[in-house]
């Protein structure tokens, strides 16, 4: 009954990944809030719940869900300002970006261990709701401790591309 419950919601991913981007998430953001769902679905499901709603599965519920994962996550980064590496306007076209890699490879390489690993890890393309799951690490430290190193690095290249011009 869980699976097939589990199924049910694992079909409607990309309405689930609309809803959370209607809450003004970026895509990265609400890829892993909806994983996040899906873990807390999963363990409720496993303990009892039914969410079924005639043949299909009560949204209701699933959209309380993802709302108050977006909630808690906006609750914890109220200060944080994100900057896209994006928006960053570089001068000149031929730039040699070798220097600014090492940089940013040698300040990575200086930081503690565990942080240096979740970037890395996480950075590889693991999301941080599968990376929690495999760990047993609780999904906010590594969203934190992942955003805290990103920061620290796109300060440094920030700097670095201003040096530059």
């Amino acid at each position: 009954m869980v699976q097939k419950q589990m199924i049910l919601i694992a079909n409607k991913h990309k309405t689930w990944i609309e809803i959370v981007n209607s809450f003004g998430c970026s895509k990265l953001i609400s890829e892993d809030i909806v994983q996040e769902m899906y873990i807390k679905i999963q363990l409720k499901l496993e303990q009892g719940l039914d969410i079924t709603y005639e043949d299909d599965i009560n949204y209701y519920y699933i959209f309380k869900t993802l709302k108050t994962l977006y909630i808690d996550l906006q609750r914890k980064h109220k200060n944080i300002t994100m900057i896209s590496l994006d928006d960053v306007y570089v001068a000149n076209n031929d730039v040699d970006f070798i220097e600014p890699y090492e940089k940013v490879q040698e300040e990575l390489s200086k930081m503690y261990w565990y942080d240096r690993k979740v970037f890395e890890i996480i950075n590889d393309g693991e999301s941080i709701a599968e990376f929690s799951r495999k760990s047993m690490i609780h999904y906010y430290s590594l969203y934190n401790t992942y955003n805290k190193v990103k920061s620290k690095l796109k300060q440094i290249i920030i700097i670095i591309l201003i040096l530059i011009r």
